[in-house]
């Protein structure tokens, strides 16, 4: 009996996906332009999330959406989180994993991210894109090889003054299409979708408030990935040094044998990062880097930030040892000033724990292959909530949103990008349903 249920239900499930698909009720692209205009960047150094009021204002918009919708269980928590289920539609909702899907809501302190007005080039026909609004600002061909394969399609960009939004409302567009698309198509048969929106997930904050038991997947997925295909069981692992310089501040005019500048020492260590040879800008593929990103500088007190970012732990202490003998060096050449040093662990590689998993991608590059996408494992020169979720024991690999050049002017997205984004995502929830036993 259970075999002819079975077979009885693996019928059922090649129909729907066979069966002509009825379109959303809005398309991905039209939620996209219309949450990129929401300004949501978040901020370093708050002390609790959200890092930024304003990212609330997405948060209430996109619990409005999902109940809409008719997701079940929606609620913000007081962190500012997003969260909501979609019942499942089988005889037997248990025999599926409750699987969850997660985008956040911030985008990078790096770019503006307000008065985003995002423009569209329509039927893409090669070349370099220019941006009207700040024509020094150019997508390259040459420099975005994935631009061929885009031929034909409508190009999302920013105007030139300010980031896309890409990252990550294009990963909320597609998964609110997503459920859309499935409460048009009853025929789609899934087991029960948890549904995830995060705040501050550029700033490293939030997730750690995530309620994972409360939430109820078992598994999950973070829409949060470049271009088509990209599918990934692996990030950096992750820590952040802060070197401080504490001088003594005076009048200059009196200046003379009391006074020590602590910008002139943090100068002679950031010279030090020209010589060194791992840089984001020197680097690439599976070479880490150190980073130092961020400080101020003054006579009193200067303070230098430094990402440390390597796939392999012994890699990440060999870059943190040669923060430290930089550090050594200056400090013996200016020893009146007091060099303090520390380091905070950011996330680690998620790959030691969702090797043990190989089925989340597995599926995830087979629901691409339904869309007509070549999926492939890459691991992201980054990190994602996904990368602190499965340390906190929710196995969590990313799955790709069609964007490109993140956290910078230059980003962009596509039609095609959000539309197989989204085809992606339900045909993996069926996927799931005919491969659970």
């Amino acid at each position: 009996m259970k075999i002819i249920h079975a077979i009885a239900l693996c019928l059922v499930l090649a129909f729907s996906v066979s069966a002509q698909v009825k379109l959303p009720s809005e398309s991905a692209m039209s939620r996209f332009l219309r949450y990129v205009k929401i300004d949501t960047q978040s901020a370093e150094d708050q002390p609790a999330p959200p890092s930024t009021k304003k990212q609330l204002v997405l948060a209430e918009l996109l619990a409005k959406e999902l109940k809409e919708l008719g997701v079940k269980d929606v609620r913000i928590s007081e962190w500012g989180i997003v969260y909501g289920m979609v019942p499942g539609n089988l005889p037997d909702n248990t025999r599926v994993p409750t699987i969850g899907f997660i985008a956040h809501m911030d985008t990078s302190p790096a770019v503006s991210g307000a008065n985003v007005d995002p423009v569209i080039h329509k039927n893409y026909q090669g070349g370099d894109i220019i941006l009207p609004k700040d024509k020094s600002q150019v997508i390259t061909a040459a420099q975005n090889p994935d631009l061929k394969n885009l031929i034909g399609d409508d190009i999302i960009t920013a105007d030139g003054t300010t980031l896309l939004g890409s990252d990550d409302k294009a990963g909320i567009a597609e998964v609110m299409t997503m459920i859309d698309t499935l409460n048009q198509n009853p025929s789609i048969k899934h087991g029960n979708i948890a549904i995830a929106f995060t705040p501050d997930e550029e700033v490293g904050g939030g997730i750690e408030k995530f309620d994972i038991q409360g939430w109820g997947a078992k598994f999950a997925y973070t829409v949060d990935g470049e271009q088509l295909g990209d599918i990934s069981n692996e990030t950096w692992s992750a820590r952040t040094a802060t070197v401080t310089f504490r001088g003594r501040s005076t009048h200059p005019g009196t200046a003379k044998g009391i006074m020590i500048n602590s910008s002139i020492a943090a100068g002679a260590f950031l010279a030090q990062f020209a010589k060194y040879p791992f840089r984001p800008e020197t680097t690439a593929g599976r070479i880490g880097f150190l980073h130092p990103y961020v400080g101020t500088m003054d006579v009193e007190t200067s303070v230098v930030k430094i990402l440390i970012r390597d796939f392999d732990l012994s890699g990440v202490a060999a870059k943190e040892k040669a923060i430290k003998q930089m550090v050594a060096a200056v400090q013996s050449q200016f020893p009146k000033t007091k060099i303090e040093y520390a380091s905070t662990l950011g996330y680690l590689n998620m790959k030691e724990t969702l090797k043990n998993f190989p089925q989340l991608t597995d599926y995830a590059i087979e629901a691409a292959k339904r869309a007509g996408i070549k999926a492939e494992l890459r691991p992201i020169r980054g990190g994602t909530d996904g990368s602190r979720l499965t340390a906190m024991g929710l196995p969590t690999p990313n799955l790709f949103t069609g964007g490109h050049n993140f956290h910078g002017k230059l980003e962009f997205n596509s039609r095609k990008g959000l539309e197989k984004s989204t085809e992606t995502l339900v045909n993996l929830v069926q996927v799931w349903a005919e491969r659970s036993k």
